[in-house]
C-alpha cells in the first residue's frame, strides 16, 4: 500500500527549500551587488550626448589650480601685457610726431624712432597689464564673496576697477569711469555669453 505526501508536510518542506541562511544571503549580495570597495575612475556616468569619465585626483587638483584668483591674476596680468604691447606699437607706428621733412629741423634717427617707439609700447603694456591683474583680482574676490557666477561679478568689478582707475584724476573721473568700465564690462560678458 503506498502512501500518499500529505499536503501539509509538502508546504512545510516548500517553505523550508526557500528560507536562506545570512551566508546565502551575503553569497547572493556579492553576485549581485559586488564588492564593497569601487574603483572612481571605472565609474561612467551616463549623459545624453555619450558616458563622461569621473575626474581623476591629477585633473581636480589642475582644475582648481587653473581656476584659482592668483593663477587668473597673473593670466590677465600677461594677456594684458601682450595686449597693450600690440596696441602701444601700433599706436606708436601711427603717431605724427615726426619731423618736419620741409623744416630746416634736425631729423630724427632710425634709433631715437625706435627708442620712442619701445617706450610707447611699454608704457601702453604696463597699463593693460595693470588694468587686468586689477579687475581679475576684484572679480575673483567678488565671485568668492558672493558665491555665484554670473554676469554682475563683471560688472562690479569693472565699476570697481574703472572707479580706482578715474580716481586719479579726481572724483568726477573715478565715477565716470566707474560707470564707462561697469558698461563695457557688462557688454563684453553678454557679448561673450551669447555665443
Amino acid at each position: 500500500m503506498s502512501m500518499l505526501p500529505n499536503p501539509a508536510d509538502q508546504a512545510a518542506e516548500a517553505a523550508k527549500a526557500r528560507m536562506y541562511g545570512s551566508e546565502d544571503l551575503d553569497r547572493l549580495a556579492m553576485q549581485f551587488v559586488g564588492k564593497m570597495q569601487r574603483y572612481r575612475e571605472n565609474i561612467v556616468i551616463p549623459r545624453t550626448m555619450g558616458p563622461v569619465k569621473i575626474k581623476t585626483n591629477e585633473e581636480k587638483l589642475l582644475e582648481s589650480a587653473v581656476e584659482s584668483c592668483g593663477f587668473k591674476c597673473a593670466m590677465a596680468c600677461v594677456m594684458g601685457y601682450g595686449l597693450g604691447a600690440a596696441l602701444g606699437l601700433f599706436s606708436a607706428s601711427v603717431n605724427p610726431n615726426m619731423a618736419d621733412p620741409f623744416a630746416n629741423t634736425k631729423k630724427q634717427t632710425a634709433r631715437e624712432v625706435f627708442r620712442e617707439m619701445r617706450a610707447t609700447t611699454h608704457s601702453y603694456a604696463k597699463n593693460f597689464a595693470l588694468i587686468g591683474a586689477v579687475f581679475s583680482v576684484v572679480e575673483c574676490a567678488i565671485e568668492s564673496k558672493r558665491g555665484v557666477t554670473d554676469w554682475r561679478n563683471g560688472t562690479y568689478a569693472g565699476g570697481i576697477t574703472g572707479g580706482l582707475i578715474g580716481l586719479r584724476a579726481g572724483i568726477k573721473a573715478g565715477v565716470i569711469g566707474g560707470l564707462g568700465f561697469a558698461a563695457f564690462s557688462t557688454a563684453i560678458d553678454f557679448y561673450m555669453h551669447s555665443r
